[in-house]
């Protein structure tokens, strides 16, 4: 989880391939609206964001019932957005990438072919709630080398094979 360009996307993958599981792409499950809408430059409300966060929560359900632990790179900014994420069957774990805007900033200038504007960078900063002590979760320095931060995260969440 984290705001836009944290590295969340490439953090996932690296993940997945370490671990075998099955990965998503939480932009995937987005409706084309919303996805217009970032284009746009126009933030999502709570009220776009429900019905996907939703649509995540029962790709993790359905995983969860073949018996499949799963990776999903979400921006879950708000507590209330991982609450519904937490909802799915089976343990909901989250590893939050935390970085300074500067450096996210940089790094979205950099990307090829993303639906999400620059522009939208501080209204994510606005809207992020870092986990909570009581959240079943990590906090990890994004600025990292990505693979230091997929070993990060399987130390420090215990997570195996």
């Amino acid at each position: 989880m984290g705001v836009s360009g944290v590295g969340k996307t490439t953090v996932a993958k690296r993940l997945a391939q370490r671990l075998a599981w099955p990965y998503a792409e939480g932009d995937d499950f987005h409706p084309e609206e919303n996805v217009e809408k970032m284009a746009n430059g126009t933030p999502l409300t709570d009220d776009d964001r429900w019905p996907w966060l939703r649509l995540i929560n029962e790709w993790l359900s359905a995983q969860a019932g073949d018996g499949w632990n799963t990776i999903v790179a979400c921006s879950a900014l708000r507590r209330a957005y991982r609450d519904v994420l937490r909802e799915a069957d089976g343990r909901v774990h989250f590893a939050y990438l935390s970085g300074q805007q500067e450096l996210v900033d940089e790094r979205i200038g950099l990307r090829d072919a993303h639906f999400m504007p620059p522009s939208l960078l501080s209204s994510q900063y606005e809207a992020l709630e870092p986990l909570e002590p009581d959240e079943d979760g990590i906090e990890v320095d994004a600025a990292r080398a990505p693979d230091e931060i997929a070993g990060d995260v399987i130390e420090g969440l215990q997570l195996s094979r």
